[in-house]
Order: C-alpha cells, then sequence, then structure tokens
C-alpha cells in the first residue's frame, strides 16, 4: 500500500466530519471529497441513499463522481483523488473508474463496516473491495486505505442498531 501524505490525512479527516453532519441531517454516515492535483477541492458530496426518501444510488462517493464528472476535465480527473470516509462499494468504484478519477484515499475498510452495520437492511453490504473491482479495469486507479479507521468509525458508532 502506498503511503498517506499529511494532505491526505487532512482531507480524509474533512470526510468524516463531513459524514458526521450527514448523520446528524438524517442521512447514512458517509461522505466524500474531490481534490484536485494542486490541492483544490472540486466537490464535497454525502449520502443521499437513506429510506424512505433517498435514492440508494446516491452514495457519497457516487454523488462526488457524478458531480465532478460533470464539471471537470477527464485529463484533470485523471490527476485528482476522492478521499471518502468509507471503502468505496463495488457501484461507487465503478462509478469513480468510469468518471477517470485517478487515485482513492478512504479511512473504514468494507470489512469493518459490515462489523458495524451488521446485517441492517439498510447498508447490505456486497464483500467486494474497491481494490477488486478496480484491478479489472483497463487503466490504473491507485488506492490507499484503509486509514484512521477508528476515526473513520466513530460516525458509524450507534447508528445501525
Amino acid at each position: 500500500m502506498n503511503s498517506p501524505t499529511e494532505t491526505d490525512l487532512f482531507h480524509l479527516r474533512r470526510c468524516f466530519v463531513l459524514a458526521t453532519q450527514a448523520r446528524e441531517a438524517g442521512q447514512h454516515p458517509f461522505a466524500s471529497i474531490v481534490v484536485d492535483e494542486t490541492g483544490e477541492v472540486l466537490v464535497e458530496a454525502q449520502n443521499h441513499s437513506r429510506p424512505p426518501d433517498g435514492d440508494p444510488t446516491q452514495h457519497a462517493e457516487m454523488v462526488a463522481a457524478s458531480s465532478a464528472a460533470k464539471t471537470v476535465p477527464p485529463e484533470r480527473l485523471a490527476r485528482a483523488t476522492l478521499y471518502t470516509s468509507t471503502e468505496p462499494c463495488c457501484m461507487c468504484a465503478g462509478a469513480i473508474y468510469w468518471a477517470n478519477i485517478g487515485r482513492v484515499v478512504y479511512g473504514l475498510s468494507e470489512h469493518s463496516l459490515l462489523g458495524l452495520t451488521g446485517a441492517n437492511e439498510e447498508n447490505p453490504t456486497l464483500s467486494l473491495p474497491c481494490r477488486e473491482v478496480f484491478a479489472r479495469g483497463q487503466r490504473r486507479v491507485e488506492i490507499v486505505g484503509p486509514l484512521l479507521e477508528d476515526e473513520a468509525a466513530k460516525p458509524h458508532e450507534g447508528f445501525w442498531r
């Protein structure tokens, strides 16, 4: 695994703050940020998938990747990083790939998330690590994570009961 930079940890911690804010707003506690190679934050996104009014495809990573792809040229996104509070699911990994985002840094692993959510019907976890999804692509996506898992788990504490 590639080593995280101080910038990586800074943006990842911002995702944890946004995930907590999503929870406080009644959404699932997930958040993502897309940052370009110069450090400019291009997109901040939170999860918008919680029933009964949410769209189950509106995970934070999906919202961030989609928003970035609509406004940022693909060659710029190829040099950008998507930071996310939790490992992208296979749906979100696909969106990140198709948006041409070149790097992902995440906090909580999908495996650790499953330990927190259990069999909660609002998060029917697919046991498919993002590394496996990205490995099937024709272009490389750099992955750094899991990182700061204790901090990343905090927005989830007591949520999934």
